[in-house]
């Protein structure tokens, strides 16, 4: 939890916060009755408060984008393919506190777990710290995402067309989409869809539809190759 406290540049005041927003509920339910809470309750706000942050930092800084474009960037930002990619780089994975079920079916690599992990994070930041800690967070989180949107023009592209052009100008060879698997029962079925490039996993997208699971998984991609290339100082 230090290291996770460290990446995501906030240090909780009542630790037992952080605590609770990293237990699942498969950990949760193996422990005695009322001796553990599970994060639901945290993702639940942790998502409200996110939405908010998000929703504020594109009103202040893209002004000039129309209100579809701003929530299709909101919807980019706040994604379950964005949130588990940003989750597995903060390391909330190795943190999490898992079921011997949850564990044996790789829940620390589970997108929706991820996810919901992160959210639950960001509800602790809020309620140890307020909103402008919670903000800060947010920020830091999204930092890159926000500063591509920038350099773009923040214009709403569409996520496989603006992922091909980014290879495409960084010579590189286009994505593969794979669908990795469904979960869900089949009146609410999500399709899960791992973007590969060059022989790498680079973002996983998950929806109710192929289409919108391989939309978001570009969104995913995008966004970590950005990441890397601004870690590395490597241009856009």
């Amino acid at each position: 939890m230090d290291d996770l406290t460290t990446a995501i540049g906030y240090r909780f005041t009542n630790p037992a916060l952080l605590e609770e927003a990293l237990t699942h509920t498969s950990c949760a339910n193996e422990a005695p009755p009322g001796t553990r809470a599970d994060n639901e309750a945290l993702e639940f706000l942790g998502d409200a408060v996110l939405g908010f942050v998000v929703a504020d930092v594109l009103h202040r800084e893209f002004s000039q984008c129309t209100e579809g474009q701003k929530s299709k960037m909101k919807a980019a930002l706040v994604s379950t393919g964005a949130l588990a990619a940003h989750a597995e780089r903060l390391g909330v994975g190795q943190a999490l506190r898992l079921g011997r079920g949850e564990e044996k079916t790789g829940g620390r690599q589970k997108p929706a777990v991820l996810a919901d992990a992160l959210e639950a994070v960001i509800a602790a930041v809020y309620l140890d710290g307020g909103i402008t800690a919670a903000r800060a967070c947010v920020r830091r989180i999204v930092r890159a995402e926000i500063a591509a949107l920038r350099a773009d023009g923040a214009t709403g592209q569409d996520d496989k067309s603006a992922l091909q052009e980014w290879l495409q100008a960084a010579g590189r060879p286009l994505p593969v989409y794979r669908v990795a698997g469904t979960e869900g029962p089949d009146h609410r079925k999500q399709f899960l869809v791992d973007v590969v490039i060059e022989g790498t996993s680079r973002g996983v997208g998950v929806g109710p539809s192929k289409k919108e699971a391989e939309q978001e998984g570009a969104r995913a991609a995008l966004a970590a190759l950005r990441a890397a290339s601004a870690n590395a100082g490597g241009g856009r």
